[in-house]
């Protein structure tokens, strides 16, 4: 700004920094929110596969299958809780860049906070000065001009005059001299302390930038290992046989290779009927 104590182009730059500052803290707090719907999610399905029955009567195969199959999903429950201890980490990382950030701009922030006050201090007191110095000038001349007719009355407030007007316009060009090297100081640290913030929110949207890839690649990593447990899932269904789960479960439960014999008719009532007596037939293996 052209107002040399205006600080309009310095407060826009400190409440772009408190806005990114901001920005970091509002994706820390989703990383810790994400964190808690992993943990519990993790842990839901933990007790989900210790508690619930799933084919606990199944045999053979498919009950391999079953194991496999509740052994995955704990798996995959506990990959959930240690996500959301990894994302609990980049959120203290997120936490501690912030913090890192805003202790060393803190630093600059003080020096210009400072320094505005001291250039703003002298600004006012040389047009102080100034004014007093242009308030003794129509008053010297009205002096002067009074002198012709009372040169004797006059003679000692006109050098008076002369002579606080000397000292108000010195004082007044000692000021502006002060101000000057006040303004040249400011001006450097001004550019010093813009150097800066640049650097720190380049810093910053790097960081920002990288820590939100590493969250995706994170969830995508995730994603990948819940795929293998699931991958074993599937392999372990390609081993299921239902012709070996059949014969599995024939020889557990089998009772014999013989079926039963026909019921032969005896005649209790009438021997002299059916004095011969019907051969039974010779029990027949049977197979599956």
């Amino acid at each position: 700004s052209t107002d040399l104590t205006s600080t309009v182009g310095y407060d826009s730059i400190i409440q772009h920094l408190n806005d990114g500052r901001k920005n970091c803290k509002e994706f820390e707090d989703f990383l810790k929110e994400r964190a808690i719907i992993e943990e519990k999610y993790g842990k839901e399905l933990i007790n989900l596969s210790k508690k619930k029955p799933c084919g606990q009567t199944e045999l053979n195969t498919l009950k391999r299958s079953l194991d496999v199959f509740k052994q995955q999903v704990d798996n995959v429950g506990q990959g959930h809780i240690q996500l959301a201890q990894i994302l609990r980490e980049e959120a203290k990382k997120m936490e501690d860049f912030r913090e890192k950030q805003k202790l060393h701009r803190k630093k600059i922030e003080l020096i210009m906070e400072a320094i505005h006050k001291n250039r703003n201090l002298q600004y006012k007191k040389t047009m102080e000065v100034k004014q007093t110095c242009c308030c003794f000038l129509p008053y010297g001349a009205l002096l002067y001009h009074s002198f012709l007719s009372h040169f004797w009355q006059l003679f000692l407030k006109l050098a008076q005059t002369k002579s606080a007007l000397e000292d108000s316009d010195r004082s007044y060009q000692q000021s502006v001299t002060t101000l000057e090297k006040i303004r040249e100081e400011w001006q450097k640290e001004h550019i010093k302390a813009c150097e800066f913030f640049e650097t720190q929110e380049c810093e910053r949207i790097n960081y920002f930038r990288n820590a939100l890839w590493l969250h995706v690649n994170q969830l995508s990593q995730d994603c990948v290992q819940n795929d293998e447990k699931y991958e074993e899932i599937r392999k372990s269904l390609e081993l299921c046989s239902i012709e070996k789960d059949i014969d599995f479960f024939v020889n557990l439960r089998k009772t014999g290779s013989l079926a039963p014999a026909p019921v032969v008719y005896e005649n209790y009532y009438n021997t002299q009927r059916n004095a011969t007596p019907v051969r039974s037939p010779v029990p027949v293996p049977i197979s599956r």
